[in-house]
């Protein structure tokens, strides 16, 4: 259920603490929004911000009812909420974006497969849901190919290549011994995602295509506008506003896509129902951001036409790199976004850099 048009000053209630938590209750204030927190973790970055807080785990029900007592409507910051939690919550408060969403985007092979049923090219995929059955995939998709975790896999996780000599079984122990989906290797000339939003009324707003750079699994740097025909630019934001209308979807979400080597078509990787590491730029180089969007649209308000303001560059503070983060302040066109994490830890997203380039 989509609720009714929310007025400023009411809650919006937030699944998940992290920073992408953070952001969106930043911009929920700006608009005169108090948002309420629930998030497992003491830690949460997002509890800084806020109004309210709760903090239990995603199965406590108890401490569910009293959240979507004290709020308006619900939203997430990551996919990984469990949908059972999504679900609890939906029977008794508006949920945006559906739970349902949710429930496709958390599995890697039915993500796939919807994404594959609206005519949308992705790689070619294979369902492995046991040892025995990889050897079989593998003689279908080929090799190079990348044997993928179904739930639960961001940054790189839950992943193994199989190239040439690769031992399957080998490969099946590393990611877990879970069942996974076995996709062919893409080559690709780049990466590039769309941060599209959809309105409750339908409409949709995409921001520029945004392509990014990638360092050991984890984006490190973002660049807008990418570097893409008009045609393949217009493209990739058509495959986003399909996905988006066949959701029926409600916020911000993000595809994911490579730019195929050699004929420059587009294969769809990922979805991400929610904001997006590759759409931090909106945040100092456009009119509206991503966040700020998404709380538009969760409210039922009227989205906004982005406008970019010129040549945008967003890098990743990863790990010790925030503890470098005082040269940035210096940097004319720079804006720095930390995230208040206490611990600093490798691989992990402290804050991010964007600068903005007007010449």
């Amino acid at each position: 259920m989509n609720g009714a048009v929310l007025e400023a000053r009411a809650t919006i209630g937030i699944l998940g603490g992290g920073q992408l938590g953070r952001m969106l209750a930043l911009a929920a204030a700006r608009l005169g929004f108090k948002c309420h927190v629930f998030a497992p973790n003491p830690d949460s970055p997002a509890f800084d911000v806020v109004h309210r807080v709760t903090c239990a785990d995603y199965t406590d029900t108890q401490a569910l009812d009293r959240f979507a007592a004290d709020v308006d409507a619900v939203t997430y910051e990551f996919e990984n909420v469990p949908a059972d939690t999504a679900a609890f919550l939906a029977a008794r408060v508006p949920v945006l974006p559906d739970p349902q969403v949710l429930a496709t985007t958390q599995d890697r092979l039915a993500e796939k497969i919807f994404v594959s049923g609206l005519g949308i090219g992705t790689a070619d995929f294979a369902a492995v849901a046991e040892p025995g059955e990889l050897a079989a995939a593998i003689e279908t998709i080929g090799r190079p190919a990348v044997l993928k975790t179904r739930r639960f896999g961001y940054d790189g996780k839950g992943q193994a290549t199989i190239r040439n000599g690769t031992d399957p079984q080998t490969a099946w122990r590393e990611v877990g011994g879970q069942p996974c989906i076995l996709e062919a290797f893409v080559p690709f000339e780049r990466e590039v995602s769309v941060i599209a939003a959809r309105g409750r009324d339908g409409s949709i707003e995409c921001f520029d295509v945004t392509e990014n750079e990638h360092r050991d699994h984890i984006l490190k740097v973002s660049r807008v506008p990418a570097t893409l025909s008009a045609n393949a630019a217009e493209e990739a934001r058509r495959i986003a506003e399909a996905i988006a209308q066949a959701f029926n979807y409600v916020g911000v979400l993000a595809v994911e896509m490579f730019v195929q080597r050699g004929n420059g078509g587009l294969l769809v990787n990922e979805i991400a129902p929610r904001v997006h590491n590759s759409g931090h730029w909106t945040l100092d180089g456009a009119s509206v951001s991503q966040f700020e969007q998404h709380i538009r649209a969760v409210a039922g308000w009227p989205l906004a036409k982005p406008i970019r303001y010129g040549r945008v560059e967003m890098t990743n503070l990863i790990g010790s790199e925030v503890e470098d983060f005082r040269r940035w302040l210096e940097v004319p066109g720079a804006a720095v976004h930390l995230y208040g994490k206490a611990a600093v830890r490798p691989g992990r997203k402290m804050g991010h850099v964007t600068r903005v380039f007007t010449e």
